[in-house]
Parts: structure tokens; C-alpha cells; sequence
């Protein structure tokens, strides 16, 4: 089986894509199928997450692009700063994933947390998107990576 230890930035001469939700795209060790049919065994030295447009190298020097795939998500907006803020201080209260962007905040989808969000005072979107929630305080810096590669 091949095997895929070595993560690349995002390029060109991928031959084959990955397409991941977030959980799949967060892991040190997975067997894979690619959308061409290739079986890999991702083997990484730690869990990392896979980002949007990174690309593997395979044990037979093949380049395999990340794809985050599309999620059942809600947008979490708000009338102004001071609510947005409370808003995060509920999600971060409930250790919820969180892909903060400058619009607002996207979550997973839950009813029950949409709800809660909306007596706050939120306006809850639901939508389709790649999610890509943030990796701690303690993990460095993540650069957003906010637009379509539709290009």
C-alpha cells in the first residue's frame, strides 16, 4: 500500500485529490481512498490537520491535493460588536470548534445550539461549507484561507 508521510503546501502536479471533512483532515494516522481510486495509508510522525489546498506526497512521489469538503454548518451573525463577543463567550463556554471569520462565526450544525444562539440574540444561517475551526492558543498562528479555489 502506499504510504503518504510528507504534507506540502498547496501547488501544482497534484493527480489526484482528497476530498476530507474536518475530522478526517485532523489525524496522524488513516487509510485513504482517493476520488481516482488510490488506496494510502496517511502516516504522519503527529496528529496535524490538513488544510484546504495542501498537498501529500505518496511513497511513489505522486502528489495527492487536500480538499476540505463541504459540511452542514451555521453562520452565527450578530446586530453588533458587543453581541458577537457575548455570542463567542457562549460558544467558547461549551467547547464548541469554532472557524471564526470577519463576517462571524461558523459552527457545525445543532438545532439545540442554533436555538440557544438565537434567544441570544443571533441570526443563524445554516450552510454548506468546508469547515476549518481554530487549532487553540497554543498551536501558532493559523492564516485564513477565505476564498474560492474555483480559480
Amino acid at each position: 500500500m502506499l504510504t503518504a508521510r510528507e504534507i506540502l503546501p498547496g501547488g501544482h502536479g497534484a493527480t489526484d485529490r482528497l476530498v476530507l471533512a474536518f475530522d478526517d483532515r485532523h489525524r496522524r494516522r488513516l487509510r485513504l481512498t482517493t476520488e481516482g481510486g488510490t488506496g494510502l495509508l496517511l502516516d504522519l510522525p503527529h496528529a496535524t490537520v490538513l488544510e484546504d489546498g495542501n498537498m501529500l506526497r505518496l511513497s511513489d512521489g505522486r502528489l495527492v491535493a487536500i480538499v476540505a469538503a463541504d459540511e452542514p454548518l451555521m453562520h452565527i451573525s450578530a446586530p453588533d460588536a458587543a453581541t458577537l463577543a457575548r455570542l463567542a463567550w457562549h460558544i467558547g463556554n461549551r467547547h464548541l470548534p469554532a472557524d471564526i471569520r470577519a463576517s462571524g462565526i461558523r459552527l457545525r450544525w445543532d438545532h439545540v445550539i442554533a436555538h440557544m444562539l438565537e434567544g441570544l440574540g443571533a441570526t443563524v444561517t445554516r450552510l454548506s461549507a468546508p469547515f476549518n475551526p481554530e487549532s487553540g492558543a497554543y498551536a501558532g498562528p493559523k492564516a485564513r484561507h477565505e476564498h474560492s479555489h474555483a480559480h
